[in-house]
């Protein structure tokens, strides 16, 4: 058996506006979340929770993972990037060049996320949330795979992907060169050990596969923080 993934969550210095956001360009809904930040809520039963947490913490520089939002056609693009831009948006330069098709934006703490352009066959079948892209090497791309019991669905020159088999965004690694860190990752994953394990023996395991543990998770004491192969947080939660 091989852990689930629960959530991903947002490190936010304001909740409650960064849970708006993404609620009304992502078309979910929100409620209450039980370590006092917001949850935006599943819109299928191949989706995961969205969470945005508190932090005192400012962000530093480019996020590991982003968004790429799938369209169905441009004026579906189009539209999808004036709702986001009309809910606190705007747009960044990351360096993408003027005949790239995506557009990259950044929300109102500065997250970056990319609204793709139609036909992007990568990501075909994917939903709205086609990937969470993510900057990261090749065995950590195998790591993830081993950690959630997804198949890798690209591995191409130093390139990885996994996906649920139930559907849903695909997570991708672009590959060396890595970027260095610049402090905790403002997004990171929220595991749940299998429905009849417990957690540390789903901590046990991940470390075998490659990953650290690093400390008792900030947000609630009973929750294990690790580190995966390329240095990337993510928490390992109680059972409930």
């Amino acid at each position: 058996m091989t852990a689930r993934l629960v959530a991903l969550c947002f490190d936010a210095n304001d909740p409650l506006r960064l849970a708006r956001f993404w609620a009304g360009v992502l078309g979910r809904e929100t409620t209450d979340d039980p370590r006092d930040g917001v949850t935006l809520l599943p819109d299928d039963d191949t989706g995961f929770l969205i969470r945005c947490l508190p932090t005192r913490e400012r962000k530093t520089g480019p996020n590991q993972m982003h968004f790429d939002l799938t369209s169905t056609s441009l004026e579906d693009q189009r539209r999808t990037v004036e709702r986001a831009l009309g809910l606190g948006a705007r747009h960044i330069d990351v360096g993408q060049l003027p005949q790239e098709g995506h557009v990259v934006l950044a929300d109102p703490e500065g997250n970056e996320f990319c609204v793709i352009e139609p036909g992007n066959a990568f990501l075909a079948g994917c939903g709205f949330i086609g990937a969470l892209a993510s900057d990261g090497s090749q065995e950590v791309g195998y790591f993830w795979s081993e950690a959630l019991g997804w198949p890798l669905v690209w591995d191409r020159d130093q390139e990885t992907a996994v996906r649920s088999p139930h559907g849903g965004p695909k997570v991708t690694w672009g590959g060396p060169p890595v970027a260095p860190k610049t402090g905790r990752n403002r997004l990171h994953f929220d595991l749940a050990p299998p429905a009849d394990g417990d957690q540390q023996a789903e901590v046990d395991r991940l470390v075998s596969l490659g990953a650290t543990r690093i400390d008792i998770d900030p947000h609630d004491p009973g929750q294990v923080t690790m580190a995966d192969p390329d240095g990337n947080e993510f928490c390992v939660l109680t059972p409930r």
